[in-house]
């Protein structure tokens, strides 16, 4: 999570546009990958089939444009805005799962989803200013929903991939990237690269390859709580990262914002929702009991004494 923290600089550091770096990003990942899947022998027995490996596929064509609205996002908005926006990817896994496979919508989710949903008015941070004919900053925002959208989409789908080591389905994912995003690339303007092309090969290998690696190697030793709780490290990071690189900070009304998205994507992950305490059969509260009491006795209840 600390290594996502760092993408944001990597992404801008490199100058190139952002479907040049998604691009490159998946031939430096599939190079790392393939030889990592290749020296553990994960190719042998690994469990696709045809409808799993199109399932991984379909899920990669999400990935790989998620990375790309998200990079755009950064150079309309600023890496820690981005960040937390696109945070709001568990949301609209709940709301796809929903759409797509029925799945049910508990009256605590939508509390939360609500509580998700000021936060990220509060975070976007939008001015009169942001409203104008000329101003990008709206269009950056909606390019990290957009990226949160396709994050989700791919994520239900990749769910369905069971039996397959998710490092083959990574791999499947960056190789399906290259051709994907081969007519979006402007591949002459690697010429002027420079000293851009060694952050692109950090992104490939670091950022997609050893991340990569950690994180799957994690998700399988760790409970999903932990998870949860371990995954709000990113942005923080990305705030910190943006900080110290570029200066960018965000305003105190934009950090009232992000503990509520923080709030409601561990309250979604974590199946938090409020519990009220059920009163036993027969509780009579301490006042009412002293209130009886003291109260004077009728004849009736003088007649039920005696």
């Amino acid at each position: 999570m600390l290594l996502s923290g760092t993408l944001g600089v990597f992404v801008v550091q490199s100058g190139a546009s952002p479907f040049n770096v998604v691009f490159f990003r998946c031939v430096f990942g599939a190079v790392f990958l393939g030889l990592y899947c290749l020296i553990r022998g994960l190719f042998k027995n690994h469990g696709f089939t045809p409808k799993k490996l199109g399932l991984a596929a379909l899920g990669g064509v999400f990935i790989v444009f998620n990375w790309a609205f998200l990079f755009e996002s950064y150079q309309a908005t600023s890496i820690s805005v981005a960040t937390v926006v696109y945070h709001t990817q568990p949301f609209f896994v709940v709301l796809l799962g929903a759409i797509l496979f029925r799945d049910k919508i508990t009256a605590h989710k939508a509390g939360w989803l609500a509580v998700a949903f000021i936060g990220l008015i509060l975070v976007a941070g939008v001015s009169s200013s942001d409203l104008r004919g000329g101003s990008t900053y709206m269009i950056g925002l909606g390019y990290a929903l957009l990226a949160a959208l396709f994050y989700g989409l791919s994520t239900v789908i990749t769910k369905r991939v069971t039996g397959v080591k998710p490092h083959l389905i990574a791999l499947v994912q960056v190789v399906l990237g290259i051709p994907l995003l081969l007519p979006f690339a402007t591949l002459s303007e690697s010429a002027h690269f420079g000293s851009g092309w060694a952050w692109l090969v950090g992104l490939g290998l670091i950022h997609t390859g050893v991340m990569y690696v950690l994180m799957y190697s994690a998700y399988q030793k760790l409970p999903t709580s932990k998870i949860a709780v371990l995954a709000f490290i990113y942005p923080a990071a990305a705030m910190v990262a943006d900080w110290a690189v570029y200066g960018h900070h965000i305003s105190w009304i934009q950090a009232l914002g992000i503990p509520l998205i923080v709030g409601a994507s561990l309250g979604i992950n974590l199946g938090w929702h409020p519990r009220l305490r059920r009163t036993p059969a027969g509780y009579e509260p301490a006042a009412a009991k002293a209130l009886r009491a003291e109260a004077p006795s009728t004849p009736a209840a003088k007649r039920t004494n005696g």
